[in-house]
């Protein structure tokens, strides 16, 4: 794993990633500020279509927001993009030297938002590559508002549409729901790895104080369910909402490797079920 005092020393020229998670003091807000964080790894086609839809979903219904892309040590023109977008609407870039994996892009990320964030306020997780549809973002924070801590757009709610995605996907997404349903159930809660989810900020700084730099401490995709599992020792008030995952809208290849991605979430399950680090 990918230390995150190392990411901090890498991203050093941007003000958030050199601010120690739990060392972020808490700033009220009279207004709520939605933080989107963008994980993003070769995304140079797919970032503008996605900051457009943001923005078109979130502007018009009033909703204060920043974008946070945390620019993964991409090799393509998303530093570029992200970099233009900030010209018309509220994008900040936070670079990653090199690329260091999903898990420290939602670190830094997270570190990033919350070095921003007011008590009143909320961060958005979402994958960068068009798949999760902003315009869902309103009934996230209606959740939040509603009294959850942590709300998922889940592929397993009533309603829910799961468009393009490969089989073996689908496999592992039932699998895995089904796995940690059973092992770690959480009240409100079927979909344990997607990552388009809603975190209210107080949350999240109360996951920071308790794990510290530990709060994200697995090293690949399986880093969401982690996450998740570790808030859930928090006794936190979780919900779902149905999610419309538009795999159709890939420009290239996931970035994911289903067969990795699966042993290294039975592995986390082992890990967590019998107090293992």
């Amino acid at each position: 794993m990918v230390e995150v005092t190392a990411l901090r020393e890498q991203a050093a020229s941007v003000p958030a990633a050199s601010i120690p998670m739990a060392a972020i003091d808490r700033r009220d807000t009279a207004r709520r500020t939605v933080y989107v964080v963008l994980p993003a790894y070769n995304e140079e086609a797919s970032l503008p279509p996605l900051l457009d839809a943001i923005q078109s979903a979130l502007e018009p219904a009033g909703v204060a927001y920043r974008v946070i892309v945390v620019d993964d040590g991409s090799r393509d023109g998303t530093a570029g993009v992200a970099t233009e977008a900030s010209l018309r609407m509220p994008v900040e870039l936070v670079p990653h030297v090199v690329n260091q994996g999903l898990a420290a892009a939602i670190r830094t990320g997270l570190a990033a938002a919350l070095a921003r964030c007011g008590a009143n306020d909320v961060v958005v997780t979402m994958d960068c590559d068009n798949t999760h549809p902003p315009r869902l973002i309103p009934g996230l924070l209606e959740m939040v508002a509603d009294g959850r801590d942590v709300v998922i757009a889940s592929r397993f709610q009533p309603g829910a549409r799961v468009i393009g995605v490969p089989a073996s996907r689908q496999v592992y997404s039932v699998g895995a729901k089904w796995l940690f349903q059973v092992m770690f159930p959480i009240r409100g809660v079927r979909d344990y790895t997607c990552g388009y989810r809603a975190y209210r900020a107080e949350a999240l700084r109360q996951a920071v104080a308790r794990f510290g730099d530990d709060l994200i401490s697995e090293t690949g995709f399986s880093c969401m369910a982690d996450l998740l599992l570790k808030l859930r020792r928090l006794s936190l008030v979780m919900g779902e909402v149905p999610l419309e995952l538009r795999y159709d809208r890939r420009g290239d290849g996931s970035k994911m490797r289903v067969l990795r991605t699966i042993r290294q979430t039975l592995l986390l399950m082992l890990r967590r079920r019998f107090g293992i680090r």
